[in-house]
């Protein structure tokens, strides 16, 4: 089994978090889209990364599995198209999660311009009567995967989330991986790790469709 998580930005230092972070489980593999912009911060970027991703993903007959671990969840229906095996978005499986641990959830994204990309697609899936807010960190990729103060300001944006209603909160970029353990014991309310949550999800399918 070989779940193949990818990083569809060219930063390392977001492909060594997703690492860290993932390394409770086992049988998986992080690789980075080295063609992927810097860090994936607009629609532009999100839609550059579709036709590369997908090589990848043909590319790679080994896997029982993909996670694409961009929180916009870029060509996750073209991936599922081309893919012989179960593909999942991060956004898709975080928020699925979130509702699982409580009735209202919240958002910590990275920047202003993500959240109205955010809402398009939770509109799609038909689930924004449970978000009690979204809300900006405004802090690059790269900054919340190396920044000394991204912690500090998870704290704050988190605080503000629970103060909307927020009874879970959403790690709403992988580069912010590192910080859902510390996070959820600062805040007292369950932290989802999207990327975590999508593994999880996609190896329960892969090992319920041997038994």
């Amino acid at each position: 089994m070989s779940i193949i998580v990818i990083n569809p930005n060219s930063n390392e230092a977001v492909t060594q978090g997703l690492r860290d972070a993932l390394a409770p489980f086992q049988r998986t593999e992080c690789i980075t889209l080295t063609s992927g912009p810097f860090g994936i911060e607009s629609q532009a970027d999100s839609d550059s990364v579709i036709l590369p991703m997908l090589e990848v993903i043909k590319s790679r007959q080994d896997a029982s599995a993909f996670v694409i671990a961009c929180y916009s969840d870029p060509g996750l229906e073209a991936a599922r198209e081309a893919s012989p095996v179960p593909v999942f978005g991060i956004q898709e499986t975080g928020v699925s999660t979130a509702m699982c641990r409580a009735d209202m959830f919240g958002v910590i994204s990275i920047g202003e311009a993500s959240i109205p990309r955010h809402r398009r697609y939770m509109r799609r899936m038909g689930v924004l009567h449970r978000l009690a807010g979204d809300r900006a960190l405004n802090m690059s990729v790269d900054e919340t995967a190396r920044g000394s103060d991204t912690l500090a300001r998870l704290i704050t944006v988190g605080n503000i989330l629970i103060s909307d209603g927020a009874e879970s909160l959403i790690l709403g970029c992988a580069g912010m991986a590192k910080h859902r353990a510390l996070l959820e014991a600062e805040l007292g309310v369950p932290v989802i790790d999207p990327t975590q949550a999508a593994v999880a999800m996609a190896l329960g399918t892969v090992f319920a469709s041997h038994i």
